[in-house]
Order: C-alpha cells, then structure tokens, then sequence
C-alpha cells in the first residue's frame, strides 16, 4: 500500500534549482510503487467549500510572478482523472465533507512543481483536492481520513505545503547550513508530536508550538501536513533541511 505524504515545496524555483529536495524526491518517488494515480491538497488552493479538480487535461498555471522566463516556459502535462475526481467527491461526501467538482482548475505551482521532480515525464494521473484554509487543523485531518482508502488502490496521496513559511524573514544570501533558531525549534516540535502522534497538541499548534505564529504568519502553508497525516500511517522523516535561512524543506512520509 501507498503511504501518504507531506511535501514542502519552497520556491517555484525548485523546478530549476532543485538543490538537494530534487534528489530527495526523485529518490522517494523511485523508493514507491508506482502510483495509478495521485489525489493532492496544494497549499496554493484555498477556498471556502471544499472543490474537486475534474478536467481532462489541466493547464500548468504559472501563478507567481517576478521569476525568470525558463520557469515560465516549465510546463507539466499530466492529465486529470474525470472518474477519479467523481470518486474523490463521493467519498468526501460520504463522510459528511460535501464538495463540488471543478473541471476548470490548473496545476498550481504546490503541485507541478514537486511532480516534476518526482515523476517528470508528466504520465500518472492527477487530481487536486482543495484547501479550506479557514476549517483549521483538524478539519484537514478529517479530509484525509475520508480518503485514506484510496492508498490501497494504488493512489499516492500528497500535501504540499512547508513545515516553515515565513517569506518576510528569509535570508537571500543564506546557506543550507544557517537555520534560524526560532524556525527549528518550531519544525522539532512539530516532528516531536508527529512522532508521538500526539493529535491534539498538533491541532492546538498554533497556541502549543513555540513561535507558531512567527513561521506561519498564515497557516496555509502547514495545513496539507494535517491532510497527509490524516491520509498515512506511521510517520517517518523522509528528507530534512532548510534553505534561506528559515525555510524549511522536510519531506516526511506516512506509512
């Protein structure tokens, strides 16, 4: 069986200079089964109900600005699953999660960017589950339960987010060896309590963890964590680092 995932993404520029998240998950993807299809909730879709991507053939969507033209150029065709898409919604609905389909929707960079590392030739399926950033922790724990199931069809469920995301505070001259004190106390307590599988003090993160508010000024970026745990089994650190200074770069497995 599949496990589920939690990927931090960083910058769009990850798709080109991949540093050593590329290798990370190049090797992780290469570790898996190979998936019949991937079910992903991208820190890069907030909504207020929840929504279901369902067209055919989804557009990569550049959605950010002030990078350089070769990644504007970056394009991941993977085609969308209709059915799967369907299926999705039912189970959603099934558990008392209502939501609607959306055949519309592109690729935001939360999820061509880490697929184009992890599987670049673009030919497993793909379907977004939105984010209700407003529902809060335990409200995304509950959408992954709801679609944990689908792991034992062969589909891989991912979160796409950052354990750390505070861009006001980045360090654009930092190495990968400089990590501010009040980033990684934040991304050990939250790796403490995974490991614990402590669920109530992760869903009171924002209060419990040290300086939450100070790496999440939004918490958009962390909710896909709640999903891809909800989704897996036993946690396990996949990849750790950091980059800028207070970005951290953890891929952390379930299951």
């Amino acid at each position: 069986m599949l496990p589920s995932l939690f990927i931090s993404h960083g910058s769009p520029m990850l798709a080109l200079e991949p540093g050593a998240s590329g290798p990370a998950l190049t090797r992780l993807a290469a570790e898996l089964p190979r998936p019949n299809a991937i079910v992903i909730m991208s820190a890069h879709w907030e909504s207020a109900e929840l929504i279901v991507s369902s067209g055919a053939a989804p557009e990569t969507w550049h959605d950010f600005g002030g990078f350089p033209p070769a990644l504007f150029a970056v394009q991941y065709p993977a085609p969308g699953n209709p059915q799967l898409a369907a299926k999705v919604a039912q189970r959603l609905a099934d558990n008392g999660l209502p939501a609607r389909l959306d055949p519309r929707r592109p690729f935001d960079h939360g999820t061509w960017v880490p697929l184009s590392l992890m599987y670049p030739q673009a030919d497993i399926p793909v379907v977004q589950v939105s984010l209700p950033s407003q529902r809060g922790p335990a409200f995304q724990t509950h959408i992954g339960r709801a679609l944990a199931g689908l792991r034992e069809e062969g589909i891989l469920l991912i979160g796409s987010g950052s354990i750390t995301h505070n861009l006001r505070e980045l360090d654009w001259h930092a190495g990968p060896e400089r990590i501010e004190p009040w980033a990684k106390a934040f991304r050990d307590w939250m790796i403490e309590k995974l490991e614990a599988d402590d669920e109530a003090a992760l869903h009171d993160y924002r209060r419990a963890a040290p300086h939450a508010a100070r790496n999440h000024p939004s918490d958009e970026h962390v909710l896909p964590l709640f999903f891809a745990r909800g989704a897996g089994g036993a946690f396990h650190v996949a990849h750790a680092g950091w980059t800028l200074g207070a970005l951290g770069m953890d891929i952390y497995r379930f299951g």
